[in-house]
């Protein structure tokens, strides 16, 4: 009697047991059931802790989401980029630039963060709100070419070419002197990156790099130049800008040219010999060379010019200077051209301008 006793009560705890976890089981089911039923119906909404260009769009729906990220981008676009370049300033803006942001594009992602969870995981962090941390921000297109074309027409403000100092003709009577400039060049491909830097947000303000550019030819260096005035019979001498001597001259007589132009000294000769330059021509009565001494037609000293057969010299046919007695070279008084031999260096710029007086 009491073994049958015994098993009745057994088997009374066995049915309870199995009826706990039966009762447990459809309770877990059912918990289990209304997790998945949450998690389906909040499939369309953003996990939370995701921020997309600093707008928290965690438990948003797609649409809302797009909407809270344009309107906060919006600002973006529209705030003033001020450009400085040397002294001066330009303003513009990411939407001036043709900039776009790719909003839909940041938002996929932003949806795409729950798909990386199971659901369970899912349904815990958006229950609890737990936030899953994800920062993400949007990615920009600019209209190709827009930056470019900005930092050119800065240039075209900014740049200056540099100016070598000069002693020039225009002309042929108008002797000009140019003193050396500094140059500015614009860095673009520094100014682009710059500015390409703000529009990513970072940058509000830029300041791009202009170079200074040194003369190849400073004030300091222009050295020595001569310059003959055939309308007045007149030598000139510079050093820099600075006249230092001036002396009358005999240049070429009528059916005669002394060359108008631009030279350069490419010799010098004390007590020169003298070649017959035309022993056909006018040189036909003319030995075919005179050694050095007092009758000699090129003097004690002599310079020679790039231009053909053309020279400064001195001539012992004193009474020629300050007129039109030449066959073309540039005569000076024996004492005067050996005043100016030692001034003026072979490689030194000579100036020919003026027009003989009819």
């Amino acid at each position: 009697m009491a073994n049958g006793k015994h098993a009745k009560r057994r088997l009374s705890a066995l049915v309870i047991l199995v009826g706990a976890f039966l009762v447990l089981g459809l309770v877990a089911g059912g918990v289990a059931f209304a997790a998945y039923r949450y998690d389906r119906a909040n499939h369309d909404r953003i996990m939370p802790g995701v921020t997309v260009a600093g707008v928290d769009v965690g438990g948003l729906t797609r649409d809302a989401a797009v909407a809270a990220v344009q309107a906060g981008v919006a600002q973006r676009l529209s705030a003033p980029i001020r450009i400085t370049a040397g002294d001066k300033t330009w303003t513009t803006s990411a939407a001036a630039l043709g900039q776009q942001l790719n909003v839909e594009g940041a938002i996929d992602k932003a949806e795409s963060v729950s798909e990386g969870m199971g659901w369970v995981d899912r349904v815990w962090h958006r229950v609890r709100h737990l936030p899953v941390n994800v920062t993400l921000e949007v990615g920009s297109r600019t209209s190709p070419g827009a930056v470019e074309k900005l930092v050119a027409e800065i240039a075209a403000h900014t740049d200056v070419p540099a100016r070598d100092a000069a002693v020039g003709l225009v002309g042929t009577s108008s002797v000009t002197f140019a003193h050396s400039r500094t140059g500015l060049v614009l860095d673009q491909r520094s100014a682009v990156r710059s500015i390409r830097a703000a529009l990513a947000g970072t940058q509000p303000k830029i300041t791009l790099p202009v170079r200074r550019v040194k003369p190849k030819v400073s004030d300091a260096e222009l050295g020595t130049t001569v310059v003959v005035r055939i309308d007045e019979n007149r030598l000139y001498l510079y050093r820099g800008f600075k006249q230092i001597r001036t002396y009358p001259v005999a240049t070429a007589m009528p059916g005669f040219i002394t060359p108008v132009g631009e030279w350069t000294i490419v010799d010098k000769q004390e007590n020169p010999t003298w070649y017959n330059p035309a022993p056909d021509g006018w040189g036909a009565s003319e030995p075919a060379t005179i050694p050095p001494g007092p009758d000699n037609p090129l003097g004690t000293r002599a310079l020679y010019l790039n231009a053909p057969d053309i020279r400064i010299h001195g001539t012992p046919a004193t009474y020629s200077i300050g007129t039109y007695a030449s066959h073309g070279c540039i005569r000076m008084t024996i004492a005067d051209s050996e005043a100016l031999y030692p001034l003026v260096p072979v490689g030194a710029r000579v100036i020919i301008a003026g027009v003989r007086p009819a």
